[in-house]
C-alpha cells in the first residue's frame, strides 16, 4: 500500500492563503455574487485586473515562461478561497488553459502563449461534447486536414466555461484518428457558433460552441504526441482545484447554518439547542476537516507518479460528499425559506452540483480508485 498520509503546507501556500482571504471576503460579499448572477459575463472586470496584478494566473507557470515557477500546491489556497466566498471569473479555466499549454504545447507554444495567460489573457478549454463522458480521449469533434495544409474542425462542444470573455479557446479533436488539441481565435468563431447555455450553477457561466465551418492554421496544433498525456494532466489538475474550491465553500455554507442555528429561536428555544440538528453540523465539519486534509495532502503529492492520481481522486470524491451534505443540511434547517433562491445555501448545492458533472463525481472516483488501490 502506498502512504498516501502525507500532508504538507509551505510557506508560500501560507502567504497566498492569507492574502487570498482577505481579497475574496473584500471583493465578493454575497450581495455582489448576487448582483453578478443578473450580469451577462458574470464576473467584475476590475477584480480581474486585480487578480492579475496579484500575480495569481502566473502561480504555476515556469519562470521561463513568465510564471512565478511554483506548483499547483500554491494554486490551492487560491481556490479555496474562491470557493469560500463564491468569487466569480475565469481563474479556474485560465488555469486549466495554461496546464494544457505547458503539458501538451510546443516550445514554441509556451514561449508565445503562458507569458500572455500570465499577464491575463482569458483563455478557456472545450472537451465537453454531448454524451458527457468524463474520459476526456473519447471524443467525436474532428480535425481534417485540408489541401492548403490548414485544420478543418467539426462538430459541438459543450459546457465551455467563459468563451464569450475568452480570447483563446482550447479544443479537443480527432486528428487523423487520435486525440489531439488545437487552438482557437476567438475571433475567428462567429457570433451564432456560441450559445449560452442555462447551467444549474448561475454564477459561472457556459456555452455550447460549433466548430463546424471553423478552419484554423497547423501551427494552432499542439504537439499531437503530448495530447493524451495532457488531456489526463487537464482531468487531474482540473479535479483538484474543483475539489479545494468545494471545500471552500463547505466552510462557507457550515458558517452560514452555523449562524441561523445560533439565532433562530423556535419554541422558546434557539434551534441550535436540539440534538437533531447539533449532530448533522457537527457530522458536516467533520466532514469538512476530512476534506480539507484530503485537498492539501493531494496538493502536496500531485506531481508524484501514481500517488497524485489516487489522492486528488480521494479529494474529489470526498470534496463531492462534503458539500453536498453541508448544503442539503443548510436547506433543510432553514425550513421552508430554505427551499427559497433567497437562501444562501441554495447556490452552495449549486456548486456541489455542478462540479459534480464536472470531470467526474464522486462515484465515478470511486470507482477508479478502486482500479488503482486493488
Amino acid at each position: 500500500m502506498q502512504d498516501l498520509g502525507r500532508l504538507g503546507f509551505s510557506e508560500d501556500q501560507g502567504s497566498l492563503l492569507e492574502v487570498a482571504t482577505s481579497f475574496c471576503a473584500k471583493r465578493s460579499p454575497m450581495a455582489r455574487v448576487r448582483q453578478l448572477i443578473e450580469d451577462e459575463t458574470g464576473h467584475d472586470p476590475d477584480v480581474w485586473r486585480e487578480i492579475v496584478e496579484l500575480g495569481w494566473l502566473g502561480i504555476a507557470i515556469p519562470e521561463a515562461y513568465g510564471g512565478a515557477g511554483l506548483q499547483l500546491a500554491e494554486v490551492v489556497p487560491v481556490m479555496e478561497q474562491m470557493g469560500r466566498y463564491m468569487l466569480a471569473g475565469p481563474f479556474y479555466s485560465t488555469t486549466l488553459a495554461a496546464q494544457a499549454i505547458a503539458a501538451g504545447g510546443t516550445e514554441d507554444q509556451k514561449r508565445t502563449l503562458l507569458p500572455r495567460l500570465a499577464e491575463g489573457s482569458i483563455t478557456t478549454l472545450a472537451l465537453c461534447e454531448a454524451g458527457g463522458d468524463w474520459d476526456l480521449t473519447n471524443i467525436e469533434c474532428t480535425a481534417t486536414r485540408t489541401a492548403g495544409g490548414a485544420l478543418k474542425l467539426s462538430g459541438t462542444k459543450r459546457l465551455v466555461s467563459d468563451a464569450a470573455v475568452a480570447t483563446t479557446i482550447i479544443a479537443s479533436v480527432l486528428l487523423d484518428g487520435s486525440p489531439a488539441l488545437v487552438l482557437i481565435d476567438r475571433a475567428t468563431i462567429a457570433p451564432t457558433a456560441l450559445r449560452r447555455e442555462v447551467i444549474v450553477d448561475e454564477t459561472k457561466r457556459a456555452f455550447e460552441l460549433t466548430l463546424d465551418g471553423i478552419e484554423i492554421s497547423a501551427t494552432n496544433l499542439l504537439d499531437p504526441a503530448q495530447a493524451v498525456a495532457a488531456l489526463k494532466h487537464i482531468h487531474l489538475v482540473a479535479n483538484l482545484l474543483a475539489a479545494a474550491e468545494m471545500c471552500g465553500g463547505a466552510q462557507s455554507v457550515i458558517d452560514y447554518t452555523l449562524d441561523y442555528l445560533k439565532t433562530r429561536v423556535q419554541f422558546g428555544k434557539l434551534i441550535g439547542s436540539y440534538q437533531a440538528l447539533k449532530h448533522p453540523i457537527v457530522d458536516a465539519y467533520v466532514s469538512y476537516e476530512q476534506t480539507r486534509s484530503h485537498v492539501y495532502s493531494a496538493a502536496h503529492c500531485f506531481g508524484e507518479q501514481g500517488v497524485g492520481e489516487i489522492a486528488t481522486r480521494m479529494a474529489k470524491a470526498q470534496a463531492d460528499a462534503t458539500l453536498s451534505f453541508a448544503a442539503d443540511r443548510a436547506i433543510q434547517f432553514h425550513g421552508g425559506f430554505g427551499f427559497t433562491y433567497d437562501c444562501d445555501a441554495q447556490l452552495y448545492r449549486r456548486r456541489a452540483f455542478w462540479h459534480a458533472s464536472q470531470y467526474g463525481d464522486g462515484a465515478y472516483h470511486k470507482e477508479k480508485l478502486a482500479s488503482l488501490l486493488l
